[in-house]
């Protein structure tokens, strides 16, 4: 993706495209509520921070400069998405956003949650 791409991509409102991230999951029969989830485990946000950050029509960049806490697991998150392996993303800002879009993109993939939220497997 060229620099003029990523500028308008971090310029969008995270509401603009949290439709779609829902759309994507209710299809495939998951929920709001576990978008919601994914969405806090990454940034730390409570649900009552990301309604308001969803609200005010936050920007991807300051949606993430924001974020209360993201989360350290977060660097599991591995594999493609837009064709593009997450691990090759030298862009700090997209590679929070891809690890957005992979999480939401597993969800709709109907992997389990303690796995889409990188929980050690108990034995």
């Amino acid at each position: 993706m060229n620099s003029k791409n990523n500028q308008r991509l971090y310029a969008m409102s995270v509401a603009s495209v949290y439709r779609l991230y829902l759309e994507k999951v209710e299809r495939k029969g998951r929920t709001k509520a576990e978008v919601d989830e994914v969405i806090r485990w990454l940034t730390g946000h409570s649900q009552e921070s990301l309604d308001r950050e969803l609200a005010n029509k936050t920007t991807f960049t300051d949606f993430f400069a924001q974020a209360p806490r993201l989360n350290r697991a977060r660097s599991l998150i591995t594999g493609v998405i837009c064709g593009v392996r997450i691990e090759e993303i030298d862009e700090p800002l997209m590679k929070e956003i891809r690890y957005l879009d992979k999480l939401i993109d597993e969800l709709a993939k109907g992997r389990p949650m303690a796995k889409i939220l990188r929980q050690p497997v108990e034995t």
